[in-house]
């Protein structure tokens, strides 16, 4: 299939998942009202909530997306995803621990942040200096198997904690762990938050960009990318950090959205190849309106009330992570 082709599809998918989005929901809002002509009410809903909403939707559905895209060519394995190294859980253990001690006493917002998502960014990048951390102090030295070991004992510590922080609460607090550990963005009220993520989204994508020719490499193989005179180790940590601080932004913002990162890259490497050049912006692409796609599911599916994006991505990546298992048409079989 022509790669220009399947790009220009997709471009055309995505701006019209934004452009159809902020006027479906439970309330449809007439198209009118986007210049303002409309109820008081009705506006507000649409520039308030629906169109902040869908911005900060597409931003996690890309952000998640490329970060997918570039640990499973660091790792050389399909089924590394931005969770993959404890991020997630990370933010997740930040945001409990705030429920849990602090929701009480300090509820002052910080240049305009809310502090559970201060508390889960700083969970986020904890967890990436301790990765980091125990990466290069392992016997072994520094390698993607250590890293993404290290990352999974992480993960499954940070949930254990999690765990007992929820049974130690009351039903209250256990409870809005428990809804924030789905993931959702019914939260966003404005542009506040598009505008704290968007710069961590936008200097990680930009930085994955410059370093497409060496993710190519990579993708070869860690000694063939040596012999083409890639510094592997310095770009191994930049592409590391730039992600993970990118996926911690969205975490503490969003709450752990699974899935994303490993559905869009598989599902473009399918549609237009393994090259880094042209799978990039499809990867965006896809993985910003897969996301509101999902969202407006989540919030229009059943009435009267919503479910958490976070809950339509698993139900969709389940069954897509079996059939990436067992398919050999799938792309497992190429790394």
């Amino acid at each position: 299939m022509n790669k220009t082709f399947v790009l220009s599809i997709l471009l055309a998918l995505a701006i019209l998942t934004l452009l159809v989005a902020p006027f479906v929901g439970r309330y449809p809002v007439p198209l009118s009202d986007l210049w303002q002509s409309g109820e008081p009410g009705t506006i507000n809903v649409l520039w308030k909530l629906r169109i902040p909403r869908v911005a900060m939707t597409f931003l996690a559905g890309t952000a998640l997306a490329v970060s997918g895209m570039v640990f499973q060519a660091m790792f050389r394995n399909p089924l590394a995803t931005p969770y993959t190294l404890g991020i997630s859980s990370g933010a997740s253990l930040g945001a409990s621990i705030y429920i849990a001690y602090f929701s009480e006493r300090w509820t002052a917002l910080i240049l305009g942040i809310p502090p559970q998502t201060i508390c889960a960014f700083a969970g986020a990048v904890a967890t990436i200096l301790l990765v980091y951390l125990l990466t290069t102090r392992a016997p072994k030295g520094s390698t993607t198997a250590t890293m993404l070991l290290a990352g999974v004992a992480l993960s499954f510590f940070f949930s254990s904690l999690i765990l007992f922080l929820q049974y130690m609460s009351d039903f209250t607090r256990s409870y809005r762990m428990l809804r924030w550990v789905m993931g959702g963005i019914e939260s966003i009220v404005d542009f506040g938050n598009v505008w704290t993520v968007l710069p961590f989204v936008l200097a990680g994508c930009l930085l994955v960009a410059y370093l497409i020719h060496e993710l190519n490499l990579m993708l070869m193989g860690e000694d063939f990318a040596v012999s083409r005179g890639v510094a592997l180790e310095s770009t191994k940590m930049l592409l590391y950090f730039a992600v993970s601080m990118m996926v911690g932004a969205v975490v503490a913002v969003c709450g752990p959205i699974g899935f994303v990162g490993l559905m869009a890259p598989h599902i473009c490497r399918l549609l237009i190849g393994p090259d880094h050049r042209t799978l990039f912006p499809a990867t965006m692409l896809l993985g910003g309106a897969f996301l509101v796609v999902c969202d407006t599911l989540g919030r229009t599916i059943i009435p009267d009330t919503e479910l958490p994006v976070g809950i339509i991505t698993a139900l969709l990546g389940g069954p897509f992570f079996l059939w990436l298992l067992f398919s050999r048409k799938s792309g497992f079989h190429e790394f």
